[in-house]
């Protein structure tokens, strides 16, 4: 396995200068944002599509510091119901994924994305409950209507370009969680599969490790986020954890985003890295950062300790059982 990280930690920094700081961070490989969510601040596929000079200053820009891409990422939502929003993040998918194709990368990371509950609805509707009978009636909408069609028509585009897709299982996407993830699969092809994201289980209550070995049954792990999610005990007995309140208020929330090790310790991320041997995982670990109570250079230092610890171990054959 590969050490990396997601470059849009790096968004107030030009492409070489933040491929300086992975280089003096004894980091691998990158991942790149290419639009969406995240946005494009270091690689625009547009331009780069169309320019072959300014393509081969990107190549350079990384072979010259001996740094691989591990993917591209436009994390959007392509079944907005605004069609606007839908459009855009949909090009840019695609953009992506033409992208990744010309430049030898296979992997492009993504969301599932999430429709609206109709045809006139204003915004994506995510839902968590199978009762009043509504809910179950839209999910089902959703599925059959928006979310399959539109990828079984990317699964062909992406066998078309020789590159795969991870989503990333997220709440408020109709993909978060493995039954989700795979249904996808099962309905929309193989080259669709999973960006695996603890942070994301954890504050759902899941076993990150159950998960891995689950996905690696399908052969359907095809990328990494290294990070991690702290939980509050007292606000989560009190509210439970479909918490709307601001990231930003720490205090009440019952769950925020942390560097590794803050959330769970070495001995849980030895038994997920160690899980991620066991299914055959030869891919980038790529940390990412949102962690509120750390600077981008304190959380990046303590995630790549920790992790060159535990993959140190995994080279010498330590194992950690899970």
């Amino acid at each position: 396995m590969k050490l990396g990280v997601f470059a849009v930690l790096f968004g107030d920094k030009s492409l070489e200068e933040a491929l300086d700081n992975v280089q003096e961070a004894g980091l691998d490989a990158v991942e790149i944002g290419t639009g969406g969510y995240p946005g494009n601040t270091h690689c625009d596929p547009s331009q780069l599509l169309a320019d072959e000079s300014k393509l081969q200053q990107f190549k350079e820009a990384f072979t010259k510091r001996n740094i691989e891409i591990s993917a591209l990422s436009c994390h959007g939502n392509p079944l907005h119901p605004n069609q606007e929003i839908a459009k855009k993040h949909h090009e840019q998918f695609e953009q992506t994924v033409l992208l990744a194709e010309k430049i030898g990368v296979d992997t492009v990371v993504t969301f599932s994305g999430c429709p609206g509950e109709s045809d006139y609805s204003r915004y994506p509707v995510w839902v968590t409950a199978a009762w009043p009978d509504d809910h179950p009636e839209v999910l089902e909408w959703q599925w059959k209507e928006k979310v399959i069609p539109y990828w079984q028509s990317q699964n062909t585009f992406l066998e078309q370009h020789g590159v795969r897709v991870a989503i990333e299982p997220h709440p408020g996407f109709v993909v978060y969680n493995n039954e989700t993830a795979l249904k996808l699969r099962a309905a929309c092809g193989e080259q669709i599969g999973v960006n695996f994201d603890p942070s994301h289980l954890y504050w759902q209550q899941m076993d990150p490790v159950v998960s891995i070995k689950e996905l690696g049954e399908h052969n359907a792990l095809f990328h990494f986020h290294a990070k991690d999610t702290a939980i509050d005990p007292q606000n989560t007995a009190a509210n439970g954890v479909l918490d709307t309140k601001p990231y930003q208020d720490e205090l009440h929330r019952s769950w925020i985003f942390r560097t590794i090790g803050y959330g769970h310790g070495e001995e849980e991320w030895r038994r997920i890295i160690s899980a991620l041997q066991l299914i055959g995982y030869q891919g980038t670990v790529s940390i990412e950062h949102e962690d509120s109570l750390m600077s981008v250079e304190e959380g990046l230092e303590k995630a790549v300790d920790l992790l060159k610890n535990v993959l140190i171990e995994e080279k010498v054959g330590d194992i950690w059982w899970a």
